[in-house]
């Protein structure tokens, strides 16, 4: 019961803090009792003192969730290591102040088939320290129902920051850098969200919604900001890219800042249903915007690109990749130089589609060799090209006239500055056509009206 006194000592002692702010003077520190939470520092887990409180530490995890209770770390460094948590375990310390550092010789947290995990308001440092192969991550969570990591920092993993399989929840508000391979890898999720976090300056990517069998997803990485994804294992897309869906179905990939990853800001492989909206990609080393492979259905959606080799590839038809819509982006200063030797299409188009695709209202500019390219030999269907711009690129519009391709319709589109053509055909890489907006199609899959030139 909270009594007069109490609650009046309570006014004051806030007045006090006002007081003395106004004034430009410390605020004092109030004595707070954390109603609910189980102080560690009045069990003997205090910073410092080495390694040693590991197992205490667990002890008092333990009994903590079997009372349904939070732990408390106060601020200062807590050397832990090999921390399997149980069940409902949640821990709680002060941003930027409490500091899990792992002590190594195995993992850090681990834990696996539980209802419950909380991890909030801490700093947990790997050191790079070596991680043993029973982990992930320095955070290694599987088979947990609901996760819940808020505003904390995670940093210096030897492998992934946080590793997740088959686990639901979210992972809001973080810091998550320095990983040698990824910031989040979250494989079979059902029902997360990943929102509102900062991730940088990691091995081979940022976030990665995976699944070993195709299947629904539903994850959210939405308002996420991601910068500087190396790819230190190599490839050609695998590795590097800030955010990557893999045979995961249902996924929304909205308002995100995405910029210097080596290979895309976002790709989609395998991934039906995806919606690609609002994203800002900035200096991608590949493909800024990928729906790739044995897909159908994907949304993208009002996004701006600005700097990659290529900007927005909707692609692989011979794989089963089809159905799509490509709206309202802007598409600018792309470059013909990637981070391989390209055996196809090669590098410097703004928007790429093959099948069953609507492409409308978009923006392409400075794209260094074809502004839009439809097809890819005979896979072509279906395709619906208007209301489009596209400006100071050699070739507006390259499309396919290969024998059995399916039919395009190009209408209503504007190109500007397209010294080498506005429309043309080609047989894979060759051209071997005139300029067809001028001259007119020959070709019965090809409809060509109405797009004025200049």
């Amino acid at each position: 019961m909270v009594t007069r006194r109490l609650f009046l000592s309570g006014l004051s002692a806030a007045g006090l803090a006002t007081a003395a702010a106004a004034q430009g003077e410390p605020v004092p520190i109030l004595d707070v009792d954390l109603r609910g939470s189980i102080d560690a520092s009045a069990h003997g887990i205090r910073p410092g003192a080495g390694d040693r409180k590991s197992k205490a530490f667990a002890k008092l995890l333990k009994e903590a969730a079997g009372k349904n209770m939070p732990v408390f770390l106060p601020p200062g460094d807590y050397t832990i290591s090999n921390v399997t948590l149980p069940d409902n375990t949640r821990i709680t310390g002060v941003a930027g102040a409490t500091r899990i550092l792992y002590g190594g010789d195995g993992h850090l947290f681990a834990a696996d088939g539980l209802s419950r995990v909380e991890l909030a308001n801490l700093v947990i440092d790997g050191a790079n320290r070596w991680l043993d192969d029973t982990v992930e991550g320095l955070v290694h969570l599987s088979n947990v129902a609901q996760v819940t990591i808020e505003n904390c920092e995670i940093q210096g993993s030897s492998k992934t920051a946080v590793s997740l399989q088959r686990c639901g929840g979210r992972i809001e508000r973080n810091r998550l850098s320095g990983a040698a391979d990824y910031a989040l890898y979250a494989v079979e999720s059902h029902d997360l969200s990943v929102t509102s976090n900062h991730v940088f300056d990691c091995g081979n990517g940022g976030i990665l919604i995976h699944r070993w069998q195709k299947g629904r997803d539903g994850t959210i990485v939405s308002g996420n900001r991601i910068a500087r994804m190396a790819a230190t294992r190599g490839g050609t897309g695998e590795y590097g890219n800030g955010i990557n869906i893999f045979r995961a179905d249902d996924v929304m990939v909205t308002n995100n800042h995405l910029s210097g990853c080596a290979f895309s800001a976002m790709r989609a492989n395998a991934g039906s249903n995806v919606q690609i909206s609002g994203n800002t990609c900035l200096d991608s080393g590949e493909t800024a915007i990928y729906s790739e492979f044995g897909f159908e259905g994907a949304i993208v959606n009002g996004n701006l690109i600005d700097g990659a080799a290529n900007g927005i590839l909707i692609v692989n038809f011979n794989e089963g990749g089809r159905l799509a819509t490509v709206t309202g982006n802007v598409v600018r200063n792309l470059k013909l130089e990637g981070p391989y030797v390209h055996d196809g299409a090669g590098f410097g188009f703004g928007i790429a589609v093959e099948a069953d695709t609507v492409v409308s209202g978009n923006t392409i500019e400075n794209a260094p060799k074809w502004g839009l390219m439809l097809g890819w030999g005979p896979f072509m269907r279906g395709l619906v090209v208007s209301g489009n711009l596209v400006r100071k690129s050699p070739v507006g519009c390259a499309v396919t006239v290969v024998e059995e391709a399916g039919s395009a319709l190009i209408s209503g589109n504007i190109f500007e500055d397209t010294p080498d053509g506005a429309i043309a055909g080609y047989r894979w890489n060759e051209r071997t056509t005139g300029d067809l907006a001028t001259e007119g199609a020959t070709y019965a899959h090809l409809t060509i009206e109405r797009n004025r030139t200049g």
